[in-house]
């Protein structure tokens, strides 16, 4: 990807007003209980949030996966902060209490999705899949329109995190959603080089969309479904 293109810069400041545009729905599609959704039956997926946000920002996220015949569940580990020393320890804890037999689909909205490819790499064989929506998993981390605001409120430099960064494809399927209307997110850092991850979607959303608009949620868990059941694995 040439420095020229600019799907490898930050977006436009004024991206930024589709995003405050999204706090209400934001707000208003985080109702309801905080347990884990869809049919006991169905395959467990669990959905990381991303910087700042909680598991009330992805309930319309869960509720989709919910409805597609998953069994969705929160991560549980309160406001991500950003990355911390015991991220993944925490995590592998979170995989031990949703227990099963069955391995588990990861979904990470933004920051989320960058734990989730490293929980993945951790652990293969309790994961499923991998499934990221506008994670900067690719290229200079500086490439959003939140870094300073992440060092400020994480306590270290976005370059140099106490969890890796790696952009190599783990060693699972891994999906990447992704969107040139993104206000946050440099594309190409969300949708990544073809070695590092198997498909990557371009969707017509902007951030907040991949969690909290009806419409993307539902075409993410749709994508996913196709995507799992090309590679044989386990779906609704």
């Amino acid at each position: 990807m040439a420095l020229s293109d600019p799907d490898t810069r930050a977006p436009p400041g004024y991206r930024r007003v589709s995003e405050a545009m999204s706090l209400a729905p934001r707000i208003f599609r985080s109702f309801g209980h905080l347990g884990p959704r869809g049919p006991e039956d169905g395959p467990p997926a669990l959905v990381v949030p991303g910087f700042i946000a909680t598991d009330r920002t992805t309930m319309e996220l869960r509720r989709a996966f919910a409805e597609a015949g998953f069994r969705t569940y929160p991560w549980a580990l309160g406001v991500n902060r950003g990355a911390r020393p015991d991220t993944l320890d925490r995590l592998q804890r979170r995989l031990d209490q949703i227990g099963g037999d069955q391995p588990v689909l990861l979904v990470g909205w933004s920051l989320g999705g960058l734990f989730a490819r490293e929980l993945a790499r951790a652990c293969p064989e309790r994961i499923s899949a991998v499934v990221t929506l506008g994670s900067p998993f690719s290229g200079d981390p500086r490439a959003n329109n939140v870094w300073r605001l992440y060092e400020w409120v994480a306590g270290h430099p976005v370059d140099r995190p106490p969890l890796p960064r790696l952009p190599e494809k783990p060693p699972v399927p891994a999906l990447a959603f992704w969107s040139r209307r993104d206000g946050i997110i440099a594309p190409a850092s969300a949708r990544g080089a073809p070695d590092e991850t198997d498909r990557a979607v371009e969707l017509r959303s902007n951030h907040m969309g991949f969690g909290v608009s009806r419409p993307i949620t539902r075409q993410v868990a749709v994508e996913t479904r196709r995507f799992l059941e090309e590679r044989g694995l386990p779906r609704p």
